[in-house]
């Protein structure tokens, strides 16, 4: 599904599975108060994977984000507030909201980006282990080197130089892609040509899903407004304004009967699509998804194993950002008698036949949200130097909700409402399950239907799509055959929630 990944040793290869999207690991900073004639700047962050390789996890830190007027000093976006953890690798066909800041006009001619603190997860499918340590078939975590010179990557060409305007909000979309800057010795090296490029955000009024998600802890709320604070896991608040066409989801009965500004309260948890930004740096919601209370504890991870009384997931996020559950860990989840296998809609009507209701229809690959119950208990602290499994931790569930994922492919072949995604290496690739041939193309089903989103086509329908087009499919994985079918054979259906496109396959 990926651009290949040369690796230094025999046959190797990387890849990467499904990665979640309900609980991204970025945050926003609030803009300072607005002067009279300056105008919001958004940064938000996308990803294109890279194909034949299977990187499970990447995340970085972005220390610094500023612009550089024609003129004078550097202007920050992240206002001096700590540093913004990223999963760049759930971003495939998503973004993820960063920072928006008060910006003087005029004529700037670059973003400088700083990044530190790499960690990577990857699952070693080839045929030998690597460094003597990471065995095959197995999942090993590796914190690597930024190449010095690239540790800040200063981005001058297109669409800068830009002219900021008074009062008119502008976003940017700082695009990774992993398959360039991951290197042969696994090294991240950013600041490789073509390894981040930024584009523009459409200018309002126009909305868009690019502005990307958000997550927080309710501070307050303005129902005659229709605004509330957010305060992120880093520390950054601002304001965020809902309108009547605002969707409210997956709020408990104990917040609301009706869906609306009032179902907010003080210190729930939730995610926000931001669609805009105003004039006045208030953000605009097009979705407000309810994730937990502050005392309750929910994490996400993709299944690579299960059984009958529990599973083993890869932690991808977890809301609250608890240290207790490391990102990029392991977790061996033990159901609890009685638990609840639901789908988390959000808002999006599944077709009948589709269903996830009990451990028959679990598949690895998969995107699941479950809740803790009573403690967690660490069963390792992953590698101290070096490659080694990554930190573990167990605990029991009550309940497993399965979430959208995503997955990067080529269409092989259209037949409205449905198409078919081509992929190098079948995602859910893990024991007990057989992994087909790693350079081996396999064939998925992707159903589409008339809520399904689609970005960066011609037009943005399904019309727009082409068969060799490269796109990532932001959707839930069924299985219907007891979760233990060849995946190579017989792989499960996607139910596409957003599509987006890849021009000219530019990774």
């Amino acid at each position: 599904m990926r651009k290949s990944l040369s690796l230094p040793f025999a046959a190797a290869a990387v890849a990467s599975l499904l990665s979640g999207c309900g609980m991204s690991n970025v945050t926003s900073t609030n803009p300072t108060s607005p002067s009279g004639d300056s105008a919001p700047v958004s940064i938000s962050m996308t990803d294109d994977p890279p194909q034949g390789v299977q990187v499970l996890f990447f995340q970085v830190s972005l220390m610094d984000a500023s612009l550089t007027p024609a003129s004078g000093s550097p202007v920050s976006l992240l206002n001096g507030n700590t540093p913004i953890q990223i999963d760049v690798t759930q971003l495939q066909a998503l973004s993820a909201f960063l920072s928006t800041a008060n910006v003087s006009p005029g004529s700037y001619t670059g973003l400088s980006l700083t990044f530190g603190s790499p960690l990577l997860v990857i699952f070693n499918a080839s045929d030998s282990s690597i460094a003597s340590t990471c065995a095959v078939g197995s999942v090993c975590q590796l914190t690597p080197t930024i190449d010095d010179d690239s540790a800040t990557v200063n981005l001058t060409s297109a669409p800068f130089p830009v002219t900021v305007s008074a009062n008119s909000p502008l976003g940017f979309l700082v695009d990774f892609h992993l398959n360039t800057i991951i290197q042969s010795d696994l090294s991240v090296n950013l600041g490789v040509t073509n390894g981040i490029t930024v584009g523009e955000l459409p200018p309002m009024p126009t909305p868009s899903p690019r502005f990307g998600f958000l997550n927080g802890t309710v501070e307050s709320v303005n129902a005659s407004q229709n605004q509330f604070t957010l305060q992120t896991p880093w520390g950054r608040t601002f304001t965020i304004e809902a309108s009547s066409s605002t969707m409210f989801s997956d709020f408990p009965s104990s917040a609301c009967t009706t869906a609306g500004i009032a179902c907010l309260a003080q210190n729930q948890v939730v995610q926000v699509q931001i669609s805009g930004i105003e004039s006045g740096g208030i953000l605009m919601a097009s979705q407000v998804t309810y994730l937990q209370e502050a005392s309750q504890q929910t994490v996400e991870g993709i299944i690579f194993s299960y059984s009958a009384t529990g599973m083993k997931i890869l932690l991808r996020g977890n809301p609250t950002f608890n240290s207790a559950l490391p990102l990029g860990g392991v977790a061996s989840v033990t159901f609890a008698t009685g638990t609840t296998f639901s789908v988390d809609a959000d808002g999006f009507t599944i077709p009948s036949g589709l269903t996830f209701a009990g451990v028959e229809n679990l598949t690895a690959g998969q995107t699941v949200k479950v809740n803790v119950q009573g403690s967690l208990t660490s069963t390792g602290t992953g590698p101290t130097s070096g490659w080694g499994p990554p930190p573990s931790v167990s605990f029991t569930t009550n309940s497993v909700q399965l979430e959208p994922g995503q997955v990067t492919g080529n269409i092989s072949a259209l037949a409205s409402p449905d198409f078919t995604l081509q992929y190098s290496v079948w995602p859910p690739c893990w024991p007990p399950l057989p992994c087909p041939n790693i350079v081996a193309l396999v064939s998925t089903d992707v159903q589409t239907t008339s809520q399904t989103t689609y970005m960066g086509f011609d037009p943005d329908s399904f019309s727009g799509l082409a068969v060799n087009g490269v796109v990532s499919v932001n959707g839930w994985l069924f299985e219907e055959d007891n979760g233990m079918m060849d995946p190579a054979v017989t792989p499960p259906t996607i139910l596409a929630q957003t599509v987006s496109d890849h021009p000219n396959a530019v990774f």
